[in-house]
């Protein structure tokens, strides 16, 4: 996903590196979940006696305690690292793909396409995310495709904006005057001279927006409008807000809390890094 100089500039710069290795480490979680969680993101730990363990804290057992249906807390936040980086990528690479087509479009071209591509990102602009995606859930079935696409459908709009100011800008510079000098067309320069040039920002948006994705399906779970088919850190929050174990069953809430922040805060020093790269006056802050 990242180039070499891009990645270089992340691994030399401290908080980068540090960040990559937080995300690493929740990537390798969620791609050996099985081996790594003792129970199923459902499955209920019983007694000898086949009796529920139901809120029980922490212990040699169940490392991060259990919940009041008797689920074990560590292998559903271990499972729910699998839901938030696949929501968190499909939805950063969907919005970013549509985002930098409508940008490249609309920049290239200007004109009445551009000017019906930005309206209809101003008006894209102008939808609240939650309350439209609770209502088109809540009329639809909730599934963890849904919240993608809804996720999409919000994180297009900033990269569209972003890639179109910067196709403007290269548009007037004399490689691209060239290419049209020698015959080329629009959809060769669009491919070959432009797209190669926005495509460093294009990188930039997609990490930010596998940390947006994350959140914004956290919050969609949390409000009760998850999949409850799968198993989410968003859900957990919920689940536990509804047994009102926000303060009586700390082991409950703290782990998915802290694995969102962690991941959060994570990717946020990766972007940052890359930043720098991009915009070396930020080296002076």
């Amino acid at each position: 996903m990242i180039e070499r100089s891009g990645l270089a500039t992340i691994l030399d710069h401290p908080s980068g590196a540090a960040g990559l290795a937080v995300v690493l480490l929740f990537i390798a979680i969620a791609i050996f979940a099985p081996f790594i969680a003792p129970y199923g993101p459902f499955e209920v730990v019983y007694n000898a006696d086949q009796s529920v363990v139901r809120l029980a804290p922490p212990d040699g057992r169940t490392w991060f305690g259990t919940t009041n249906q008797g689920m074990d807390v560590f292998s559903q936040m271990v499972w729910g690292a699998r839901v938030a980086l696949l929501v968190g990528l499909l939805s950063a690479i969907g919005s970013v793909v549509l985002g930098t087509i409508i940008g490249l479009v609309s920049g290239y071209f200007g004109g009445w396409i551009d000017e019906i591509l930005m309206r209809a990102t101003d008006i894209a602009f102008g939808i609240p995310f939650l309350p439209f995606a609770m209502v088109v859930i809540a009329i639809a079935r909730p599934s963890l495709v849904l919240v993608i696409l809804l996720v999409v459908f919000f994180l297009w709009r900033t990269t569209a904006r972003v890639v179109r100011a910067q196709v403007l800008s290269l548009k007037a510079r004399p490689f691209v005057w060239a290419a049209r000098a020698a015959g080329a067309g629009p959809a060769r320069i669009i491919v070959h001279q432009i797209l190669p040039n926005v495509l460093p920002l294009a990188f930039l948006y997609m990490a930010i927006g596998v940390q947006t994705g994350v959140m914004l399906e956290a919050a969609l779970s949390f409000l009760g409008f998850g999949d409850p088919n799968v198993q989410s850190w968003g859900i957990m929050l919920n689940a536990a807000f509804r047994a009102g174990a926000m303060r009586s069953a700390w082991w409950w809430v703290l782990p998915p809390g802290l694995a969102l922040s962690f991941f959060v805060i994570a990717v946020f020093m990766i972007t940052r890094a890359y930043e720098e790269r991009l915009n070396p006056q930020l080296r002076m802050i």
